[in-house]
């Protein structure tokens, strides 16, 4: 079966709603009830856990709040799902608290009821995932209850309002938060997360024996299904739409510096009917990168809002449609978005258009140093000083030699960090240094080209001259540089080293 072409358009707040949006967030639930709303509850945004009510009708493309008495508490990166009329909630966190209150909202009266001392319920926890199983229970798996990863199955009758621990014999997958769960069929999927067999995982298990009449009994098969398989990730959204289920983004750890978690906004589908992994090919860009957002399914087009990036918490809205979609024939101008978003681990108007172009989406260097605390040189400044007035070249030359050198000595030490340079690869270059070595490459193209460090005058003729083997000359500080400008960087110094 072909896959239909689709693609991204930002919504237009203006044009495809009316009402009061709900303002930006991560961590928060989006479900759709039956085929006329989207429920948005809770999530995290500017230091704050919210417990706000936003709902979309989807006829009317309205969005607006409705007058509920008081429900749960403040809170995000909890489970939510529907039955029938009624949504969900278990768990999440507020503040540095686990939450383990379940509560169930009647989307027809707005009535908010709380089943939290109906039997015996799971332990507080967050980043658990559910699914419901038909449209009598729901099935949860694993989440973080603030000291070890989870790894139980509970069953809960809506009916009944029974929790259920699952037993479950043989091989289980490795206890996991910030996974997704799905039930396809009569098994539950479950994708990636954070836990315990390593950072972040990208395996896939099924779960089957939730389906009374099957009278089968509960076993976990890890699955290993052909095609293009979605990198490791946790904080991704996995949306059922017709024969496919649509992963989007998520983070997960890689690049060329393991400490820092790269956010995704990639699109894979694992179609049902081949069972097997396949890339979504868009014909636009896509959104930015992110995780902890929410996508929801509405007939043929998907709606994505929110979710973070380890720096920006975003309020924007996206769909994904068809392309014979009326929204898809809609002209977009969108900048260029890198595929994915390097940040660490956690988590003034410019009218200068060249300016503004440098400090865009793929100039991301600045704000990992500023997430680290350390210094990658953003102030900009044309001068090239003597590399023994170098502080940072001197630090660097003092770590590499584990000692202070004297002035005298100094030169040797800065060879050694040139040995260093000379000799490494791009994965083992620390952000600390990548000012220096900017600097110390213009310093060298200077010395080889005009044997002297003086005038600005020589330093414009040279910036302007667009000599091909001096990409990065131009350049006025390392916040100007992108991730994937660094191993080129590395590869011109080589070479000005080796000359």
């Amino acid at each position: 079966m072909e896959m239909v072409q689709m693609q991204w358009v930002k919504a237009d707040p203006s044009s495809d709603f009316k009402g009061h949006l709900p303002i930006a967030r991560s961590g928060h639930s989006a479900v759709i009830v039956g085929k006329s709303k989207v429920v948005v509850f809770g999530g995290f945004a500017d230091k704050r856990f919210l417990l706000d009510l936003a709902v979309y009708d989807i006829e009317n493309q309205l969005w607006y709040t409705p007058e509920c008495q008081s429900g749960p508490s403040a809170r995000a990166f909890h489970v939510a799902l529907v039955i029938d009329c009624n949504m969900f909630i278990f768990g999440g966190r507020s503040g540095t608290k686990r939450l383990g209150d379940f509560w169930m909202l009647d989307t027809e009266i707005w009535q908010w009821s709380e089943l939290t001392s109906f039997g015996d319920l799971p332990s507080p926890r967050e980043f658990a995932a559910a699914s419901a199983i038909g449209n009598r229970k729901i099935v949860m798996y694993g989440g973080w209850d603030g000291k070890k990863w989870l790894s139980d199955v509970y069953i809960m009758d809506t009916m009944s309002l029974e929790w259920t621990e699952l037993s479950i014999t043989g091989s289980v997958p490795p206890a996991r938060c910030g996974h997704s769960a799905t039930m396809v069929e009569k098994r539950l999927l479950v994708f990636g997360g954070r836990g315990g067999a390593g950072p972040i995982m990208g395996d896939l298990w099924a779960l089957k024996g939730l389906i009374e009449e099957e009278n089968e009994m509960p076993g976990w098969t890890q699955l290993r299904l052909p095609g293009q398989s979605p990198s490791p990730r946790c904080g991704h959204t996995v949306t059922s739409g017709g024969h496919y289920l649509l992963l989007f983004g998520g983070h997960g750890t890689g690049g060329w510096l393991s400490r820092y978690d790269v956010y995704y906004n990639d699109c894979i589908v694992l179609d049902r009917v081949s069972v097997q992994w396949k890339r979504m090919n868009t014909s636009n860009e896509p959104p930015p990168p992110r995780a902890y957002h929410s996508m929801t399914c509405i007939g043929t087009r998907y709606l994505l809002f929110g979710g973070f990036d380890g720096k920006t918490t975003f309020g924007d809205f996206w769909w994904l449609v068809p392309g014979d979609d009326p929204l898809a024939k809609r002209p977009t101008i969108i900048p260029n978005i890198p595929s994915e978003v390097m940040v660490p681990s956690g988590g003034s108007q410019d009218t200068d258009a060249k300016e503004k172009e440098e400090t865009n989406e793929d100039s991301l260097i600045l704000e990992l140093a500023d997430k680290l605390g350390i210094s990658v040189s953003s102030k900009a400044d044309d001068s090239i000083i003597d590399e023994l007035e170098d502080k940072d070249l001197s630090e660097l030359a003092a770590r590499f030699t584990g000692e202070n050198l004297p002035t005298r000595d100094q030169a040797a030490g800065i060879q050694a960090v040139r040995d260093h340079w000379k000799n490494c690869s791009p994965s083992s270059v620390q952000l600390q240094e990548v000012g220096p070595m900017l600097r110390d490459y213009k310093r060298l193209i200077v010395q080889a080209h005009l044997g002297k460090l003086n005038s600005d005058a020589h330093l414009a003729s040279l910036a302007l001259s667009g000599q091909e083997n001096y990409r990065f000359f131009h350049l006025k500080s390392a916040s100007q540089l992108r991730m994937n400008d660094i191993p080129s960087l590395l590869e011109e110094y080589k070479q000005l080293i080796s000359s």
